[in-house]
């Protein structure tokens, strides 16, 4: 009989219990179905103790940060405040943990953990959505995509939420057969299984119940160009329409006009970026498109009843 397969995950500070279960579970199904030992994982943390999820729930591990030995890969699984989680010991725990070959992966947030460790430069990389903007502004020498999972490179990585699962039946079913796969999807009651190019966000014509093409290129047009915002007139010549057209598609589908939606979204990066980045304000108002950080406070503390510095302090 074959070894079964050795997980180990390194639980971080206020990791994602969500994507935990479902990239645990999987596992244990697989082993349930076929009845044989085909994995077993083991749980680490800082402290050797335990790990608090972003709920409030703790959970016991099984070893701390001190040599693993033999284990097939390493995943670690963050949630919110990555950046906090990123400490000296962690990254040093990983730098040597990759001396010796160690092959790992990463869940949820803690691609941010890799990358600041300085494995993934040129590295294909999914992270949670909600993390693309600091993950973009901090490594832009990562090949960051806005995918579920990527799982044809040397560091494995996944969005967080349901992506864990989708990437783990990935796994399985490229060491056990899509059979097993498949049978440990229906035990969970998955039937919407996901390739990894898949979209971690629902589209725009889904989210918001339409079908106008013009629109939602429109809408990915105004995603590309945060940094260099499009007037109205040059966005509907981008896109062969009058700005007339433009306002009626975005008053009827949107309830708002181009210029407050190109605004809302600009300012929407830029409290993400504030609230879980280190860059000044200044540089945030730069990458969000404002010329100066007076007009982007002005526009942000009219916009959000509060300023940007404030924004900061209070959920930062």
């Amino acid at each position: 009989m074959s070894r079964a397969t050795h997980f180990v995950f390194l639980l971080l500070e206020n990791f994602s219990h969500l994507a935990f279960s479902c990239a645990l579970e999987p596992l244990r199904i697989a082993n349930l179905v076929s009845g044989r030992d085909l994995y077993r994982w083991s749980l680490a943390s800082v402290d050797g103790i335990s790990a608090r999820c972003s709920n409030g729930s703790v959970t016991l591990v099984d070893r701390g940060l001190q040599p693993m030995g033999h284990a097939d890969r390493l995943f670690v699984l963050s949630g919110i405040h990555v950046q906090q989680s990123t400490t000296p010991a962690v990254l040093n725990y990983l730098r040597r943990e990759k001396s010796t070959g160690t092959a790992m992966g990463a869940i949820c947030s803690a691609a941010y953990v890799l990358a600041r460790a300085g494995f993934l430069d040129g590295v294909r990389t999914a992270i949670h959505w909600e993390y693309h903007d600091l993950f973009a502004e901090e490594f832009p020498e990562v090949d960051l995509v806005r995918s579920i999972f990527v799982a044809n490179q040397k560091y494995i990585t996944a969005s967080g939420g349901t992506a864990a699962a989708d990437l783990m039946l990935h796994l399985i079913a490229r060491q056990h057969g899509n059979d097993l796969s498949t049978a440990v999807a229906d035990q969970m009651c998955y039937n919407a299984v996901r390739e990894g190019t898949a979209a971690q966000r629902v589209s725009i014509q889904s989210r918001h119940g339409m079908r106008n093409d013009h629109l939602a290129r429109a809408i990915a047009i105004v995603q590309a160009r945060m940094e260099d915002p499009l007037a109205p007139c040059e966005l509907a010549d981008l896109l062969g329409i009058s700005t007339r057209q433009l306002e009626r598609l975005f008053g009827r589908y949107l309830n708002t006009s181009p210029k407050r939606y190109i605004t809302e979204m600009r300012l929407h990066r830029a409290r993400n970026l504030i609230v879980q980045s280190e860059q000044s304000i200044t540089e945030i108002a730069m990458a969000c498109g404002f010329n100066s950080t007076s007009h982007f406070s002005k526009v942000f503390r009219s916009h959000y009843g509060i300023s940007p510095l404030a924004q900061r302090t209070t959920l930062g």
